[in-house]
């Protein structure tokens, strides 16, 4: 089995919104912010149980994971993380990404605030940040990635 880009990945706006990849994993920015600096960690692998994916990649998440910690500790200074596998809908493996915070953050003239804090994450009050302010965002998650490689 070789890693490949699937429809889930696709789905979430595969390339454009590519923060970073390793073999097995890519990072793409969340279009509907749940708070923010929201993540999908999506395998590039097209089965759809988790525990068919290859040795390999088990090996490669806790490099990825590693590196979105440090990325959105950079960027957001979340307090908390959480990680949610819920593949009802997309059918392959993957994440959601949930930076929580118990302040509102800011980035450029936008708001952000974690309206689940302290519970759950409040997947029904994502917003859609315009896309100048999203593609600010991407760059931003790009370069702290790129950087979050050394430790």
């Amino acid at each position: 089995m070789k890693p490949e880009i699937t429809a889930t990945i696709a789905k979430f706006g595969h390339p454009a919104t590519l923060v970073g990849d390793l073999t097995w994993w890519a990072a793409l920015y969340r279009p509907k912010q749940v708070t923010l600096g929201s993540l999908v960690l999506a395998a590039k692998c097209p089965v759809t149980s988790f525990s068919d994916l290859p040795p390999a990649a088990f090996s490669d998440l806790g490099e990825a994971v590693r590196r979105v910690e440090r990325m959105l500790s950079a960027f957001c200074q979340y307090e908390k993380i959480n990680y949610l596998m819920l593949m009802m809908v997309d059918p392959h493996p993957h994440f959601h990404v949930i930076p929580r915070y118990g302040a509102p953050r800011t980035f450029g003239s936008i708001v952000v605030a974690d309206h689940g804090w302290p519970g759950q994450p409040a997947l029904d009050q994502a917003i859609m940040l315009t896309k100048e302010i999203e593609a600010r965002a991407i760059s931003e998650l790009r370069a702290l990635w790129r950087s979050s490689d050394g430790g």
